[in-house]
């Protein structure tokens, strides 16, 4: 090996828990990083959901209004008070 080989290996044995420390750091910053990525698309996703579930129910919502005649009932309960 050359001289410049082993005084580069020499620095880079001198600053192994220096560059460990530094890979050390990064992964952490990378899995934060990575972790509030999957929560906001984890959000916007159940957010996207519930927003098209609820347009969904208010468009096929069932509210249809019957009108009822209640002249025969009435006409019925007024002759039974009668009659008694």
């Amino acid at each position: 090996m050359s001289q410049a080989k082993v005084d580069y290996r020499k620095e880079q044995k001198k600053n192994i828990k220096k560059t460990v420390r530094t890979r050390k750091i990064t992964t952490a910053i990378r899995a934060s990083v990575l972790g509030v990525v999957l929560v906001a698309a984890v959000a916007w996703l159940g957010y996207s959901g519930v927003s098209k579930y609820m347009t969904y129910r208010e468009e096929n919502a069932k509210t249809t209004t019957t009108a009822v005649d209640l002249t025969a009932i009435s006409d019925y309960l007024t002759s039974v008070s009668a009659a008694q």
